[in-house]
């Protein structure tokens, strides 16, 4: 019997023309799919529709099925020559527990290879229109969880504090006390803008704009979210001030006015 292969998959941050052209050639030829909770109905029609979709997910820390047993269908699956989709949220390298499923997939012998996607943090910002960089500010950015933030020792919040990275904080959960909290005895002023970026790039995708200090108080948006914390959240979409008609109008009528030569001076 031919070993099939499995291909550890990154779905995006939800928009379906934001998957590779490979991702998308994948589902096509599937035989099994194993997606997460959050990939959406709409990237799941993009599959074979003869192929074997199954929902390995968890959602609000509830587990449906074990690491161990998603282990053990990718490579039964695998050993009984079909070809697997292992589909992630956003890029599988990116707190998709690819490391765990390398390891089980070398140790079976199957053959496996990584299809890299646009990670909730790129899809947030580009969503929210937040440069995650700044020339006149941060050159860095730090991606963390917040679902272990309780587990994460004082001094590394304190480091990324006093870097001045920006912070894409994954899975925030709904009650922000905790990393704002965190945050705070880190040393970050409570005035620092942040952002809640809910759903990103899909259709039901929702903007909070608020501060540190703030925090706690902003509403509980749908999952998958994440938090973006930083000077660069002043340049988001519904924070940047609208320029006047009137402004736009007398540019365009001075641009009219300049000949060739000036422009191109």
């Amino acid at each position: 019997m031919t070993t099939g292969k499995v291909y550890l998959v990154g779905a995006g941050p939800g928009d379906p023309e934001l998957l590779t052209v490979k991702a998308a050639r994948l589902l096509r030829d599937a035989d099994a799919v194993l997606h997460d909770e959050l990939v959406t109905p709409q990237i799941l029609r993009l599959a074979n529709p003869a192929a074997w979709l199954h929902n390995v997910g968890k959602r609000c820390g509830t587990r449906k099925i074990t690491q161990e047993e998603i282990n053990f269908l990718m490579v039964g699956l695998a050993s009984a020559g079909l070809q697997v989709v292992r589909l992630k949220g956003g890029d599988p390298l990116i707190f998709g527990r690819a490391g765990e499923e390398i390891e089980a997939l070398r140790r079976a012998g199957i053959a496996y290879e990584i299809v890299p996607g646009i990670t909730a943090a790129l899809g947030a910002a580009a969503g929210a229109a937040i440069p995650l960089t700044d020339r006149r500010g941060p050159a860095a950015v730090v991606f963390v969880t917040g679902r272990r933030a309780a587990d994460q020792e004082e001094r590394d919040w304190q480091h990324f504090v006093r870097s001045g990275a920006t912070l894409a904080i994954y899975m925030p959960g709904r009650n922000y006390s905790q990393i704002t909290s965190r945050l705070s005895k880190a040393g970050l002023a409570g005035d620092t803008p942040c952002a809640v970026v809910s759903r990103a790039t899909t259709a039901e995708q929702q903007l909070h704009v608020t501060t540190i200090g703030e925090l706690p108080g902003a509403p509980a948006l749908a999952a998958p979210a994440l938090l973006i914390v930083g000077e660069v959240v002043r340049l988001a979409a519904q924070s940047m001030p609208l320029v006047p008609a009137a402004d736009i109008e007398q540019f365009l009528s001075h641009t009219i006015e300049l000949n060739p030569r000036e422009l191109a001076s």
